[in-house]
């Protein structure tokens, strides 16, 4: 199934007028690495006193501000920074957050971190993994039994629930699979819906409101172990390749010692007993390992190219 969607992206990329990924004029990229460099000019740079941290939004920001408890804790320690949790409702909304100076560090969802690095000066360098180094997720197509719908050509003429169109598996991924290996085209052979979040999109299904939804698994895997839903309300019908999931970085204009300070706070810190453990391991994650945006996301860029992604920054 990797192999048939990878192959499927290509050929809708193939055909997708698309211009390459750059970064805002406001940025430069002099080595390469297709990220936003660190400025040189020290007028430029910013030492805030609070570090503002937020998580992407995919779930209840009430969850997730006592999950992320003691590892900002952590990271107040090996910074000298307070730290503080900034709950956003959207990803639009976190990222010009980082692009007019009120963000700092941030985890961007998988879709949404290229725009992020494009128009935010977003600079990624880690992301969860399980102990054995492996990482990602997988998008799924769920629907609920008795729906009518066994497989995904039966989406025709049905609502499929997304969440965002900054979302890789909750749009943009299925957006691109559905169209180039089964024909279906949103708006025109089913109706596409958007429920804002990955939570929304699987409780509709569970609790019947949409028949179908795409979403990430790790969102889903997170919430059955919650006991937020059962795994008997859903069936899968589609399971993607698996991508990478959130990647935690830094605004770029922060000063380069405290850019490493941060860094440090990530790969230091201790998972077991934590709270990020706690919610985290419920999709099997314990630690956090290093990724470049440049190799790790290349298929993500792909798959923006075959759905027609613009980065143009406004």
């Amino acid at each position: 199934m990797k192999r048939a969607f990878l192959a499927a992206v290509a050929l809708l990329a193939a055909s997708t007028a698309q211009a390459e990924f750059k970064l805002d004029a406001r940025y430069t990229d002099a080595d390469g690495d297709m990220i936003a460099d660190i400025p040189t000019d020290a007028g430029k740079l910013v030492d805030p006193s609070t570090l503002i941290f937020a998580y992407t939004p995919v779930e209840d920001p009430a969850v997730y501000a006592e999950a992320w408890k003691d590892f900002l804790a952590h990271m107040e320690s090996v910074t000298g920074k307070k730290v503080q949790f900034f709950p956003v409702d959207s990803n639009a909304a976190q990222i010009e957050a980082m692009r007019a100076g009120r963000l700092h560090v941030a985890g961007f969802n998988t879709g949404s971190n290229p725009l992020a690095v494009a128009c935010a000066g977003f600079r990624p360098f880690t992301m969860m993994a399980k102990a054995d180094g492996s990482f990602g997720y997988e998008m799924e197509i769920i629907t609920h039994p008795g729906s009518g719908i066994e497989k995904v050509e039966d989406l025709k003429g049905k609502k499929l629930a997304f969440t965002s169109e900054t979302s890789n598996s909750g749009y943009k991924a299925p957006s691109a699979l559905l169209k180039a290996e089964y024909g279906l085209v949103a708006g025109t052979d089913f109706e596409p819906v958007f429920s804002g979040k990955h939570d929304n999109s699987i409780l509709g299904v569970a609790n019947k409101d949409y028949p179908a939804a795409a979403i990430a698994n790790s969102v889903m895997s997170r919430m059955i172990e919650r006991e937020v839903i059962k795994p008997e309300q859903v069936v899968s019908i589609y399971k993607s390749q698996t991508f990478p999931t959130t990647g935690y970085g830094i605004a770029h204009n922060v000063t380069p010692e405290l850019q490493e300070k941060i860094k440090e706070a990530f790969f230091s810190f201790k998972w077991e007993g934590s709270s990020l453990e706690a919610e985290f391991s419920k999709s099997g994650e314990a630690q956090f390992i290093p990724i470049t945006f440049k190799d790790t996301w290349a298929v993500i860029r792909q798959i923006d190219e075959a759905t027609g992604v613009s980065y143009d920054c406004k």
